[in-house]
């Protein structure tokens, strides 16, 4: 027989079985004050009323085993997933497709990227440049400072001619 655990479980009313003796005792414990309680040994067969569960017959215990969960309803089981959606084979209502539209709508919305800041708009706002018959893209004259920057070329001499012409006096 092994023995039981040095810091053994405790039930709602605090006892717990002596690793030492192997008895049922209420450990000792200190008050607020700083006295310790005695370790209290409880009687062999004793339940305390805080332990003592709550009766269920034998019919009360199966129908708790075989409770099905919330929200499943008897004798319904989901459709096929090789059945066709139901909306899609009936013609849809005046107001089902009113109500498709709105939705439809709300979703474009929701996918618009949102913008971080108001300088973006401008950014944003111009239109992309059309490609030749070679494939490249023709280069349009840019219109703000900000663009200037985002139209030239990468180089180092290009960003600071940019710079120099961005640099207020």
């Amino acid at each position: 027989m092994s023995r039981p655990p040095l810091n053994p479980e405790k039930t709602a009313a605090g006892i717990a079985v002596d690793p030492q003796t192997l008895e049922r005792v209420i450990p000792e414990s200190r008050r607020p004050d700083g006295t310790v309680r005695k370790q209290i040994k409880i009687r062999p067969g004793f339940t305390p009323q805080e332990d003592v569960r709550r009766f269920r017959g034998t019919k009360q215990q199966q129908m708790d085993s075989n409770v099905l969960p919330k929200g499943h309803v008897v004798g319904w089981a989901p459709p096929p997933s090789s059945t066709p959606a139901s909306t899609s084979g009936k013609a849809l209502s005046k107001s089902a497709k009113k109500n498709a539209k709105r939705k439809e709508k709300r979703d474009e919305k929701k996918t618009e990227p949102v913008k971080e800041s108001w300088e973006d708009d401008d950014e944003a706002d111009t239109p992309a440049p059309k490609a030749d018959a070679d494939g490249r893209a023709a280069e349009s004259k840019p219109s703000t400072s900000s663009d200037i920057t985002a139209a030239t070329d990468t180089s180092p001499d290009a960003l600071a001619s940019g710079l120099e012409k961005l640099k207020v006096k």
